[in-house]
């Protein structure tokens, strides 16, 4: 039988940007993803379309499968002759047991590859401005796990040389036996006042991070209800804490803030809200999609001679004009008459990707911003070709032919409803823990408001600000009975983010 190929891969701390290059490429390569509970789900976007995805969850007291259970899977699958890429939190071998993964595959005779992974012992502390080794404090580092049984007759850790020989510990899966950890320590010789953090949920959005002294730690834990999943660190580099800490001081930390725009199209409102500290929930409610029927688009591709201006509205206008163009076996030779104008600098920067420089650029998509760009162009009598929405508002069209223009609107893409992660929605505002949901068109607002149930949308949308990227898409979110907070003065996602930066400021 073809035997498959397994890749032991570390996932990194939390944050999906420290995945290494190699990982991600063995995601988007394996046939089966065997993933644990503190692999973050962003990188599950990855995947191929065809691929499985198995969870396999493991954190303390909750196994959603054994350990044998699941080497016996890796095997089963590798056996089938499918690659096999086997998601593990940190790195597979830091207290991550692939090695005695690695063993049972050698054992069976499977090929593997071991792909490390940025581990928390070292990418957390980074993340709260805590170096683990400094040469004004130490140059000695021990990663320990926390997790031995202190029933144990007999401890295979030497506590001693650990509270006596090494500058900075850390303790992987220690918070439950935090009092056992510092009572050892302090039994064996360290001083009291030792400087120890407990960092939580490392390099997540939701990072907590929680100092004291080897004497007043458990205390302090006690009183904070910290708890697992986080990292211990011991030694007087937790000091340089308050002035290397960096992560946690990013303006929207702690911020849970909703997505709606299309999935293909977030990812710059994502990252943009990420870098600022944010929790982004991606909720597209859109879907973007050509047309139902092309024949009209096809027509006025067809006869674009027959045009003097070309004007587009939006990214996706230029984006779905132009793969219908050259899906017709034409290319931008076909535009070589007209004279283009881009609303919104985003848009010309768009059509500027397919070697076309606007001839200009109205600031915001307003009928007066309108009016006020082409106030130089004398247009009566000319041809202007409309490529945009389905349903896309009027006011365009409406004041081109005040100007005296012949316009030809053409259907060029539509937007359907999405429901991706509408039930995590859905939980997220009934248990309060969402801040804030993002509108950046009118299509969203609709479709959002279309996810929520109709007997309690007010309730669910208590306390939560809603930020819109324009005037337009603010107009429709009142009309829904939205409560509208935030409305960007730049109608582009860096405008939004603005906004929404100095609401919080």
């Amino acid at each position: 039988m073809k035997k498959g190929k397994v890749y032991l891969v570390g996932a990194g701390p939390g944050d999906p940007g420290l995945i290494t290059v190699k990982g991600l490429e063995c995601i988007r390569r394996a046939d089966i993803i065997i993933y644990d509970y503190l692999a973050s789900p962003t990188l599950l976007k990855y995947v191929s379309g065809n691929a499985e995805m198995i969870y396999v969850g493991k954190k303390g007291g909750d196994h959603t499968l054994s350990q044998d259970g699941i080497n016996a899977l890796i095997v089963e699958k590798a056996k089938a002759g499918l690659v096999v890429a086997r998601l593990k939190g940190g790195d597979p071998f830091i207290f991550g047991r692939g090695g005695e993964e690695a063993e049972i595959l050698v054992g069976e005779g499977i090929p593997f590859e071991i792909v490390p992974g940025v581990t928390s012992a070292i990418a957390a502390p980074a993340y709260a401005g805590i170096p683990l080794t400094h040469r004004e404090f130490t140059a000695t580092v021990a990663f320990v796990t926390g997790h031995e049984d202190p029933t144990k007759s007999e401890s295979n850790i030497d506590w001693a040389s650990l509270a006596k020989g090494i500058g900075t510990l850390v303790f992987l899966m220690g918070v439950k036996n935090l009092p056992n950890i510092t009572r050892e320590l302090l039994d064996h010789g360290m001083r009291p006042d030792t400087p120890v953090a407990l960092v939580r949920w490392g390099t997540t959005p939701g990072q907590v991070t929680l100092t004291g002294t080897l004497d007043t730690i458990v205390e302090r834990v006690k009183a904070a209800g910290l708890k697992a999943p986080a990292i211990i660190v011991v030694g007087n580099v937790v000091g340089l804490r308050d002035t290397l800490k960096w992560y946690e001081n990013r303006p929207l930390m702690g911020k849970r803030i909703v997505v709606t725009r299309a999935r293909e199209q977030a990812s710059d409102l994502v990252n943009r809200l990420s870098d600022l500290g944010a929790e982004c929930l991606e909720c597209p409610t859109i879907r973007v999609m050509p047309p139902a029927d092309d024949k009209p688009l096809d027509g006025a591709i067809a006869n674009l001679s027959e045009y003097d201006w070309i004007v587009f509205t939006s990214v996706n206008g230029v984006k779905f004009f132009f793969e219908r163009l050259f899906e017709t076996g034409r290319d931008v030779r076909a535009l070589g008459t007209l004279r283009t104008a881009a609303i919104g600098p985003v848009t010309a920067e768009k059509l500027l990707s397919f070697g076309l420089r606007s001839d200009i650029i109205p600031e915001t998509y307003r009928a007066e911003s309108v009016v006020e760009a082409f106030q130089n162009e004398d247009v009566k009598g000319k041809n202007i070709l409309l490529p945009r929405a389905e349903e896309a508002r009027p006011v365009l069209p409406v004041e081109l032919r005040k100007m005296g223009a012949r316009v030809d609107e053409v259907t060029s893409y539509r937007t359907v409803q999405a429901h991706d992660n509408a039930e995590l929605l859905l939980k997220r505002l009934r248990e309060g823990t969402v801040d804030m949901v993002t509108f950046t068109s009118s299509s969203t607002v609709k479709n959002f408001k279309a996810i929520l149930p109709d007997e309690s949308p007010e309730d669910l949308m208590s306390g939560v600000t809603v930020a819109a990227i324009g005037p337009v898409t603010a107009d429709t979110a009142k009309e829904l009975g939205f409560d509208v907070h935030i409305i960007a003065e730049s109608y582009t996602i860096p405008g939004l983010c603005e906004a929404i930066l100095r609401y919080y400021q």
